[in-house]
């Protein structure tokens, strides 16, 4: 595997000193909110603010069966208005079900370890422990918490070579659209951080501020995946420009986030260098990794994708995949950065370029 040059490690260690800062800034305005009252609280994350008590029902259908309802609308919406063209055929389609499918099959016994077995046993004591913490008090510290880490653990993905193919199976659909937007090997969806972080918050007597979160994160991101441009008019009409840059700083849109999926870097537009955030796109802003161009790439995925089978790209490195010149294939031990220099040439199996 490649090491991270001094420049690169410096530039590291500099964002994660200023991560830890930004993860403290929600619980330093609890305290201080804490402190002000004379530990005095108001109100609880268990009662919402009188204006939200209306919607918790619909956020909670939502969170249970609601947004698979509106993925499979908003795809079906996609292919009726062909916005996919003729890119969703053969191991495309099968690597998009099985991927939506599977983590809805694998994570919740997962899940359901962790939050009943897993932490009542490594913190017994501290069960409900937050639940004086004020509604908007959880909701931003769950906020800041859950997307920061997600973003870190994306852009940790890009970075570095190894953990690149863990990742490069959401980077190898050809399109951008509700079809892919849960397109990953099984070993970043098992290990996605910020569910155990989110969990833990939930356990700690956050749940109700989770819940909000996860609702408005998924249809952001949703949303940034999808074919549909829903932010040009931003762009179009003067009168909205200011609205979107602000937006455009402030949460992931398709225009930014497109420009992560593109195959190629160098025409102005394409940025899978940059455009980590997930549900924020403020986090690219701070530490310098984001492209605001305005404009969508020509193509999406990768120039060295050989449409690798189904069972490798999701369950690699249990399988591999039988593709000649594959990442994914049998023998290949390292993805380095730059192909070493050998008297001959050599075969392209054993090389791909990291997409950082």
């Amino acid at each position: 595997m490649a090491i991270i040059d001094h420049n690169s490690r410096g530039r590291l260690i500099r964002d994660l000193s200023i991560s830890l800062v930004i993860y403290s800034l929600p619980v330093v305005a609890i305290f201080l909110y804490f402190k002000f009252t004379n530990g005095v609280i108001t109100e609880s994350h268990l009662t919402l603010p009188s204006f939200l008590e209306f919607s918790k029902p619909a956020f909670e259908h939502i969170r249970t069966w609601g947004l698979t309802v509106f993925m499979l609308v908003l795809g079906v919406i996609e292919f009726t208005a062909g916005l996919y063209d003729d890119d969703w055929t053969g191991e495309e389609r099968k690597v998009d079900i099985i991927c939506f499918l599977a983590p809805k099959v694998l994570l919740p016994p997962v899940i359901a370890f962790f939050s009943l077995t897993a932490l009542p046993y490594l913190i017994p004591n501290l069960a409900n422990s937050l639940s004086w913490v004020p509604f908007w008090g959880g909701f931003f510290l769950i906020a800041i918490a859950d997307d920061l880490t997600q973003y870190w653990y994306h852009r940790l993905h890009h970075q570095v070579p190894f953990l690149w193919r863990f990742h490069r199976t959401h980077h190898s659909a050809p399109y951008m659209g509700m079809a892919m937007a849960s397109r990953q090997n099984f070993i970043y969806t098992v290990f996605f951080s910020q569910i155990y972080l989110t969990a833990t918050l939930t356990y700690l007597g956050l749940g109700l501020p989770a819940l909000f979160v996860l609702v408005i994160k998924s249809f952001i991101t949703l949303g940034a995946h999808s074919s549909i441009k829903w932010d040009k008019p931003f762009y179009k009409y003067r009168i909205l420009h200011p609205i979107a840059w602000v937006l455009e700083r402030l949460i992931s849109t398709p225009a930014t986030h497109h420009a992560h999926h593109a195959d190629t870097s160098g025409d102005g537009v394409g940025h899978f260098k940059g455009n980590f955030g997930n549900m924020f796109f403020i986090w690219d802003i701070t530490f310098g990794t984001g492209l605001i161009t305005r404009k969508y790439p020509k193509s999406y995925g990768m120039k060295s994708y050989k449409q690798e089978e189904w069972y490798a790209q999701f369950l690699w490195p249990i399988f591999k995949s039988k593709k000649e010149g594959s990442a994914l294939a049998e023998g290949v031990l390292a993805v380095p950065l730059k192909a070493k220099i050998e008297t001959v040439s050599p075969s392209p199996v054993y090389y791909e370029q990291a997409q950082s």
